[in-house]
């Protein structure tokens, strides 16, 4: 209760200035920065000043704004550390250099306020660089103290629940959004580059195709009908573009499964889809290796990175694993002669969690997924049976299997894409095949489109597609999924999570 008292007394304190402030005309939150002069970004004054021979290096006024993270006092001397958001820098206001009428601003200031400043550039006696302040005007006055610099903002969820304090205290956080603009900039770049068109897709569908996903539902009232919100990036819309005649597209944004949280999987997450006219699979994962090294050099500056405990050059010859080979080398089951009892046997030694009312393929699937952790990338997987790609091409030398390539990094599936399937009796058969799935209670399996097979049945070209979420960039940050979503969904506080649906 008393440090409840404490903070109860700052805030008084300065809601208390405001009123003083108010009551001298002073505004606490102007509408405008009314400091005559350029702004200056802090790292700019860095760098500019850096550059100065020794005898210029004093007497350049500049116009600097941010917030205050600290203020300390020395005497005649209060020093100020300014954040903005290209970084910091030191502001000292100093009785007799710096105006009364600016002084007696000051005194009303608090750590967490914005401010602009004009003053001097300079140098203190121990070489940091400063600005002798002339002139102050407060933008923004702090109600609320900042969090401690050392104890404030420990708990995860309070870290996601008032990011912006995150981003505040934390400048590793702030250049980790930064570098997530880089990230999709430079793959939205490469593909522009590369002659793909961008374009938009309905976000909300009658059903939820392009993927093996549970949905969400809602209600459109003006319709009034029940819609899905997409679970892809638009790939059978993007395919009836294919169709239309447009050869090379991409889409880039949000797509949302009503499933499971873990350190990969989030229920709404930045997806990118391309399809690719006139090609196959193989110019699929040749143009894909490109575009994931381009990326990752502007990322992280390097083509090595540290993830999860895994090292991956991605500078290195892109291995081929092939589906079948992996499963029966890492575990002795060959998938295509193994009964569904041999597989939950070997599931259960393996202590692998599954759904033992799925189909045998899904159970397939669940012990790849243990196999593929022994893996450290970079690297494509390739040979996926049928059964777990419907709406990929056959392998024509071995029609059990579909021309599918995986990207695989630091154990995960960091993107997906295959030859696309534009035979419309082989994909209406395959859609008939996950229709009676999703009766037997697979609630992944997809719904049965029939404009999309319409659509196949007036001709799309020989094409490939691939999609990539931001989990290739949670693996290039090493962090999980939900730690780089700048605003993740939270439950409201108050209410517990159920451990079972939120892994840790």
């Amino acid at each position: 209760m008393e440090s409840k008292g404490r903070g109860q007394q700052i805030v008084d304190q300065r809601l208390k200035k405001i009123a003083d402030m108010n009551a001298e005309g002073i505004e606490s939150f102007p509408s405008k920065f009314e400091i005559t002069g350029k702004r200056v970004w802090t790292s700019d004054i860095i760098g500019d000043f850096s550059k100065l021979k020794n005898d210029e290096k004093s007497g350049k006024t500049v116009v600097v704004a941010g917030r205050m993270m600290t203020k300390r006092e020395f005497g005649k001397l209060n020093f100020v550390k300014l954040q903005d958001f290209k970084g910091f820098i030191q502001v000292i206001f100093q009785k007799d250099e710096t105006p009364e009428k600016t002084m007696a601003l000051f005194k009303k200031t608090d750590a967490g306020d914005i401010i602009g400043v004009k003053g001097e550039v300079m140098q203190t006696k121990t070489g940091e660089l400063s600005v002798l302040a002339n002139e102050l005007q407060i933008l923004s006055k702090s109600i609320l103290p900042l969090p401690d610099k050392f104890h404030g903002l420990k708990d995860e969820e309070d870290k996601f629940r008032k990011r912006y304090l995150d981003i505040i205290m934390d400048q590793e956080v702030k250049e980790l959004f930064v570098k997530k603009q880089i990230f999709w900039g430079t793959i939205r770049n490469f593909l522009v580059k590369n002659g793909f068109l961008e374009v938009e897709t309905p976000v909300l569908e009658n059903s939820a195709g392009g993927a093996s996903a549970e949905p969400f539902k809602t209600h459109h009232n003006a319709l009034d009908i029940n819609v899905y919100l997409r679970i892809s990036m638009g790939e059978l819309w993007q395919k009836r573009l294919l169709v239309a005649g447009y050869e090379k597209t991409f889409e880039l944004g949000r797509q949302f499964r009503n499933e499971g949280m873990d350190m990969e999987h989030l229920q709404d997450y930045t997806q990118m889809e391309f399809y690719w006219g006139y090609a196959n699979y193989d110019n699929g994962m040749e143009l894909v290796e490109e575009m994931y090294k381009e990326v990752t050099k502007a990322v992280l500056g390097t083509l090595k990175f540290e993830s999860k405990g895994y090292k991956v050059d991605m500078s290195k010859k892109w291995e081929k694993y092939d589906f079948e080979k992996v499963i029966k080398e890492k575990t002795g089951i060959d998938i295509y002669k193994a009964t569904e009892k041999e597989i939950k046997k070997k599931l259960d030694e393996l202590g692998m969690v599954y759904d033992p009312k799925v189909d045998k393929w899904r159970l397939i699937d669940v012990l790849w997924k243990h196999c593929r952790k022994q893996l450290s990338g970079p690297g494509f997987l390739v040979g996926q049976p049928v059964e777990l790609s419907p709406l990929a091409k056959r392998k024509k030398e071995d029609p059990r299997k579909v021309e599918q390539f995986q990207v695989i990094l630091a154990g995960s599936e960091i993107g997906n894409g295959y030859s696309e399937l534009n035979d419309p009796i082989d994909q209406e058969g395959r859609f008939e095949r996950q229709a009676k799935l999703k009766a037997q209670g697979d609630v992944e399996a997809q719904d049965h489109d029939k404009d999309f097979i319409e659509a196949l049945k007036y001709g799309m070209p020989p094409a490939c597609g691939f999609g990539v979420s931001e989990r290739l960039f949670a693996t290039l940050m090493n962090r999980p999924m939900r730690e780089c979503v700048i605003f993740p969904l939270l439950r409201p506080e108050g209410i517990e999570v159920d451990d079972k649906k939120v892994k840790k």
